[in-house]
């Protein structure tokens, strides 16, 4: 157990960290599918990502810190679900703990931190999104309450 872990909303003296750290989960997600190769630009990409997602009231950025390492990240969206009810979804979009850190309840402590940010922002229902091979995200989100709902498939044209 990680008791010296504080979770709490990203801050801009955040983003160099948490920006190495989507790129981790990109890179990782390249493993499961060649579809999920990451671009030459990441981390480029990454940081005008979110940097949108801190200024977004409709978004939540929340870490996991250790003194002053971010070990753990969740970014998620609340969208406007048109044709659905409950209306709106919080989508986690990402969520990436330093391997080291695994395992020792940080997961579930920034898991239920996001989840509450996003219920505050409007969400009525929690959803998420990862590459469909990942078992161990899968057996992440069953354990804490999620089931299947949607499918996605690629096929390269």
């Amino acid at each position: 157990m990680y008791p010296t872990v504080v979770i709490r909303p990203a801050t801009k003296e955040d983003l160099d960290s948490a920006v190495q750290l989507v790129v981790r989960l990109k890179k990782l997600n390249a493993e499961f599918d060649p579809l999920l190769q990451v671009a030459p630009d990441i981390e480029q990409a990454a940081r005008k990502y979110l940097e949108n997602a801190l200024n977004n009231p409709s978004s939540v950025l929340v870490v996991a810190v250790e003194g002053s390492k971010v070990v753990g990240l969740l970014k998620g969206d609340v969208e406007d679900r048109i044709f659905y009810y409950p209306k709106y979804a919080g989508i986690i979009r990402e969520f990436y703990i330093l391997p080291e850190y695994r395992r020792k309840g940080i997961g579930k402590r920034l898991m239920m931190e996001g989840m509450e940010q996003l219920r505050k922002r409007g969400a009525e229902v929690i959803m998420a999104s990862f590459p469909a091979l990942n078992e161990i995200a899968i057996n992440f989100y069953k354990k804490m309450g999620f089931r299947p709902v949607e499918y996605l498939f690629a096929k390269e044209v």
